[in-house]
């Protein structure tokens, strides 16, 4: 069942409890999503604020401004992909729940492992393709189109390293649900 609006930041972390070595795995990784969530925090009220005072400079003292859509989405890029991770160790991300209250617990375990799996699969094939883009934009110098032209293995950097937490994030949480350690929320 959903439990509704939680403020971000309320819900005990780690969400996942691993027994020996992989606990303090499970700790850092839920501190490196804490510190990439006030990060991404930051680069999202970066965004408005570059976007609305471009708006300003054009139409209101009309001086032309050919970078802040770009680093504009660069900052939401950035932080889209960088809290996957976050939002995962929470549960966050939209399921629906109508089949979960219908299945007896044990089915409904076995449809929510057999999702973090696919859900892994995808998220790490993703992760992996996305090294290959920063790889190739390094290497190769890309560059976007526009007279700004930033480097292009920034935003391909940020997708990568968000997919990568994410994957290990969901990584976790399957290692977890198979050692019956996972928190109750």
């Amino acid at each position: 069942m959903s439990h509704g609006y939680e403020p971000v930041g309320v819900g005990p972390l780690p969400a996942t409890v691993l027994p020996g070595v992989l606990a303090p795995l499970a700790r850092a990784v839920a501190w490196v999503n804490r510190g990439v969530l006030g990060l991404s925090m930051l680069a999202l009220l970066a965004a408005c604020l570059i976007l609305s005072g471009s708006v300003f400079l054009r139409y209101f003292l009309k001086i032309p401004t050919d970078w802040q859509d770009e680093m504009s989405v660069f900052l939401l890029v950035g932080a889209v992909f960088c809290c996957g991770a976050y939002v995962q160790s929470q549960r966050g991300h939209i399921g629906i729940e109508a089949i979960a209250g219908l299945l007896p617990p044990a089915l409904n375990r076995a449809r929510l492992f057999f999702c973090d799996v696919c859900s892994f699969a995808f998220c790490a094939f993703f992760s992996w393709k996305s090294w290959t883009l920063w790889h190739e934009a390094f290497v190769e110098g890309q560059t976007t189109s526009s007279s700004w032209a930033p480097p292009l293995w920034i935003p391909y950097g940020l997708m990568a390293l968000g997919m990568t937490m994410l994957a290990l994030q969901i990584a976790l949480q399957i290692i977890a649900s198979c050692t019956n350690q996972e928190a109750a929320k």
